[in-house]
């Protein structure tokens, strides 16, 4: 056995136009893997020549279910569903509006439940065995300012990530997560370089992240290939947080 080979593996990854997801789908594509990737607009010129992309706007109601109908059309042996589409709409919480708070839920948490039964229904129907990955975030594990709805939705991943670990294993599905910290992606760019403090709140952070750096988009990929694979096959429920030490210490460097 290849424990950190996937070549007998294919996978969807939601969200992997840019940033986490794409270097994810990447790397698992790297490993050996069979890969769909997904994203909102048409088709990039990121996307490998070869690979599957699928266009879906998952903040709509039905568009998990259709999402990994397709999935299965394009993929029919795919046994590896990585939830990574998410997204940040937040305002101060007593600006909050039902409307932000409702998009951050169905992005962020409701479309990753149904597609994550939708496509463990598959495999159960076919009497084969996969694997789910969750990407939560270290919001939900530790609050932010002004930041309520989406660390509530990623806190509720976390349960989903353990939830569905319970519901999920006797049928041979393992279910595990990533939590990133800060991490640079085209989401987290306006907020760390289009404000007026930009440079004084990047050292800030710099200085509370144990190595000293803020995260890229591969820094998580490889996490993720790891528990997808069968070097992990006796892992689930478990969430890697990976932040650079960012929340180990309680106060960070002066």
């Amino acid at each position: 056995m290849k424990p950190f080979s996937l070549e007998n593996s294919a996978a969807l990854v939601t969200g992997s136009s840019q940033g986490i997801g794409f270097a994810t789908a990447t790397a698992l594509r790297d490993a050996g893997a069979k890969v769909i990737f997904h994203g909102l607009p048409a088709r990039p010129e990121n996307i490998p020549a070869g690979s599957a992309y699928l266009q879906s706007d998952l903040m709509q109601p039905d568009a998990p279910a259709r999402l990994i109908a397709d999935a299965f059309a394009a993929q029919p042996d795919l046994d590896t569903l990585v939830c990574n589409a998410g997204s940040f709409f937040d305002t101060p919480f007593l600006e909050m509006a039902r409307e932000r708070w409702d998009r951050t839920l169905q992005l962020n948490l409701s479309a990753t439940y149904f597609a994550a039964q939708e496509f463990a229904k598959r495999l159960v129907a076919d009497k084969r065995g996969g694997t789910i990955c969750i990407t939560t975030s270290t919001n939900g594990l530790q609050a932010e300012t002004d930041s309520t709805a989406y660390d509530t939705s990623k806190g509720a991943l976390v349960m989903l990530i353990r939830t569905l670990a319970v519901s999920l294993g006797d049928h041979g599905i393992r279910v595990n997560g990533i939590a990133p910290g800060l991490i640079r992606t085209p989401l987290t760019a306006t907020w760390m370089e289009g404000r007026p403090d930009a440079g004084r709140l990047l050292e800030h952070y710099k200085k509370k992240v144990l190595l000293r750096r803020i995260g890229t988009p591969e820094d998580c990929a490889g996490a993720v290939v790891f528990l997808c694979s069968p070097a992990a096959g006796y892992i689930t429920g478990e969430i890697i947080t990976i932040d650079g030490g960012l929340t180990v210490q309680q106060i960070g460097r002066m």
